[in-house]
């Protein structure tokens, strides 16, 4: 059982380019900044592929954003855990105000294996589909209502 092996991933996620950081198990153990990667579906399933190869078991998680959740539903399906991070729920030190995409990626990497995240409900692809309606709706009442003021 010493050689088992976790690592845990945190994902800075950006329309072009997502920040990865991997920090394996043990309280010790060091947290290494992985690189930028391309936001694509086939990019990120090569780079999740050739961190899983490392590792027994591999925990992922990114902060909630405008991208969606179908980074959620690809690490899901390639089989391995991922949380998503509400913004405001991560801990930040009272000094920490420089946000970096490397900054991040790190953090939520130490954080998740600390355990200090909380996870959201991930939404499926009907309720998604149904929340970008809705709000498509309001953007468009609100057009409305602006023009006809004017």
């Amino acid at each position: 059982m010493a050689d088992y092996r976790q690592a845990f991933v945190g994902i800075d996620v950006a329309k072009l380019k997502n920040a990865i950081a991997i920090a394996e198990s043990g309280r010790n153990e060091e947290i290494r900044y992985f690189g930028e990667v391309e936001a694509s579906d086939a990019s990120m399933r090569r780079v999740i592929q050739r961190i899983a190869a490392k590792f027994d078991r591999v925990h992922f998680c990114y902060e909630a954003g405008p991208t969606g959740y179908d980074l959620h539903r690809l690490i899901n399906s390639l089989g391995h855990d991922c949380i998503v991070v509400a913004p405001s729920l991560i801990p930040r030190r009272p000094g920490d105000r420089v946000k970096t995409n490397r900054g991040d990626a790190l953090a939520l990497a130490r954080l998740l294996r600390a355990g200090e995240l909380t996870a959201v409900w991930v939404p499926d692809e009907g309720h998604e589909a149904m929340r970008d309606l809705v709000r498509a709706r309001s953007a468009a009442v609100e057009t409305l209502r602006v023009h006809r003021h004017r």
